[in-house]
Parts: C-alpha cells; structure tokens; sequence
C-alpha cells in the first residue's frame, strides 16, 4: 500500500496491534542462557509447567526454546544465534557499560546513536551465549 493511501485508513484499518508481548529464542543451553540474562541484564527468570522457561523483564517477556525441541508451532526455521534485539534501558548506558564490564560480557559497539521506534537513541551492542546481537540502548 503507498504512504499515502495509508495514512488515509491507519486510524480505521481493522488489525490494530498495540504491543509486543513476548518473542522466542531458540538456544543452544537454556541454563546458560538464563544465567547470561539474569546476571548481565537482571531479566527475571520463569519456569512455566512442562519445563518451559522465560526471561521477564518491564511488561515482556522472552520465551526459550532449546535448538531441537522447539514448541509448536514455532518458526520455520529456528537456529541459535540468528536474532537482533533492541532492548530499552532507563540505566545509564554508562552504568550499564561498566556493569558489563564487571560480569565479563565485552561491548562489541557503542555507544553510538540509532534510531528507535520513538526516536533518536543511543546504543551499546552485546553478544548473548549463541551470538545473538543485542543492543540495549536509552532514548536521547
């Protein structure tokens, strides 16, 4: 659809999303998974029945699916190691950078500026245990 012809329907259009809810990671070691998010970003870890395991943080959360033993239904083709996450902080990035620093996970860029859903941010960029991308960023 053009730009034009959708701001004309966006305010009616019939799917209106409001949030992202959760997301899934597919990793190679959920224990070592939930220790890096924990002690390095201090996401919340929760066991749901049939040992399904997740990571809350604010009003999301990430579910965990081991490489092999996916959840159905799940993505077409699910690898450790494949994503990009954005995740917003109100820490300081300075903070955060030496909070990084003192549990060992090394920065791999940043800070630099990007541009956010909202706006302008700033961002570091860190490699979770499958080498997914991270980027933890503050909005300026």
């Amino acid at each position: 659809m053009p730009p034009v012809a959708w701001e004309s329907v966006k305010e009616t259009f019939a799917v209106r999303i409001a949030s992202l809810d959760h997301l899934v990671l597919t990793v190679a070691d959920i224990p070592r998974t939930i220790d890096f998010y924990r002690d390095a970003l201090g996401m919340e870890p929760v066991t749901f029945s049939g040992g399904r395991h997740a990571l809350a943080f604010g009003s999301s959360k990430i579910n965990l699916h081991r490489a092999g033993h996916e959840i159905r239904p799940h993505a077409l083709r699910p690898v450790p190691g494949s994503a990009d996450l954005c995740l917003i902080t109100h820490s300081p990035l300075d903070q955060v950078a030496a909070h990084l620093n003192a549990v060992g996970v090394p920065i791999e860029e940043g800070p630099v500026p990007r541009t956010g859903a909202l706006g302008p941010i700033t961002s570091l960029y860190i490699r979770d245990p499958d080498h997914n991308l991270i980027e933890i960023s503050n909005y300026d």
